[in-house]
């Protein structure tokens, strides 16, 4: 019998993260037994923790390990849970699982997913390195600067390299779920969990969820400035140069610095901060798309729409009859 651990961070986490996917893993592996008619199920899943000690999170709920580290010497599929609040003490305290899942990995070939900020412990094993590897949105900037060396895929639910698997936001774990049951019990398994569940299938983007409010992590004053003067001024047409000139930079040495910043070029940032705008006027009023684009400063409808498909992941219209009630049915 093969074997999953869903481990049990210390910490903060959110409990529903650990709870839903061992339920659902727990739905799968019975139905999957029952339509191939085994005598016994796929997988033994168990809730690892660090000791056999329960965790308590948000000082209300108990989770009780059903296995510690030191008891599961081999495991097939670790589900790495999400850390939550300072990150980087998250990490600290445990360090008992980053070493443990990098012992799994190398010694026992076992598979890794990652749900939403679980990704840091991922990243700290050092396996991800030159690897594809997805967070939740709120968490890049930090992701970024910690692990230079892992390759973010920022607009990813799911991502998948090599055996290793990450997901993107909180609640997307249910959809990751579906995903990795699709991988490990088959796609009838997958369909038949995620109808009883009632979970929206085949979902792997995140763009639509970010909320983009600037890359302002960074410690270079100017390139602040720079930010601040593009979300002020992004209604006009704007160009490097008048960009850098105001905040006494040359124009070489700004687009240096503003993408190790930000982690974009000026451009992107640009971009991204009018999408925004428009995706607030989408969601809040009832003007037409052309009427939006023009406000935010585009002239040419096609560079519109393609710019905010890429950071929103729909069409403008799209977007619109989904997140404003009012133009839901036009």
């Amino acid at each position: 019998m093969k074997h999953i651990s869903i481990i049990v961070p210390l910490g903060n986490s959110i409990v529903d993260t650990i709870i839903a996917p061992y339920n659902m893993f727990k739905m799968a592996n019975s139905y999957h037994q029952r339509l191939n008619r085994l005598s016994k199920p796929l997988f033994s899943i168990d809730l690892v923790g660090i000791n056999d000690k329960p965790v308590t999170y948000q000082k209300l709920f108990t989770i009780n390990p059903t296995a510690s580290i030191e008891s599961v010497q081999k495991t097939d599929l670790i589900i790495i849970s999400p850390i939550s609040g300072n990150l980087e003490n998250g990490v600290k305290d445990n360090q008992s699982f980053v070493d443990w899942i990098k012992k799994q990995r190398i010694v026992n070939d076992a598979e890794l997913a990652s749900l939403c900020k679980g990704a840091f412990l991922l990243a700290e094993t050092g396996l991800v390195n030159g690897k594809n590897c997805a967070t939740h949105w709120t968490a890049h900037e930090l992701f970024r600067q910690k692990y230079p060396a892992v390759n973010l895929i920022p607009e990813s639910i799911i991502c998948e390299d090599n055996g290793i698997y990450s997901s993107g936001g909180a609640y997307s774990i249910l959809n990751f779920a579906l995903y990795l049951i699709e991988r490990f019990f088959g796609r009838e398994t997958a369909i038949w969990t995620s109808k009883i569940s009632e979970i929206e299938f085949d979902r792997v983007s995140q763009s639509e969820f970010i909320i983009f409010s600037g890359q302002k992590e960074h410690s270079d004053e100017p390139i602040k400035m720079a930010q601040e003067y593009i979300e002020n001024n992004f209604e006009h047409k704007l160009n490097v140069e008048t960009i850098a000139e105001s905040v006494h930079l040359n124009a070489r040495s700004f687009l240096r610095r503003f993408k190790k910043a930000t982690s974009n070029t000026p451009l992107e940032y640009i971009q991204r901060v009018k999408v925004e705008a428009a995706k607030k006027k989408l969601e809040s009023s009832t003007k037409t798309i052309l009427e939006v684009m023009y406000d935010i400063g585009y002239n040419d409808e096609k560079a519109f729409r393609s710019t905010f498909r890429k950071y929103s992941g729909l069409s403008p219209k799209e977007y619109q009859r989904k997140y404003n009630q009012e133009m839901a049915f036009t």
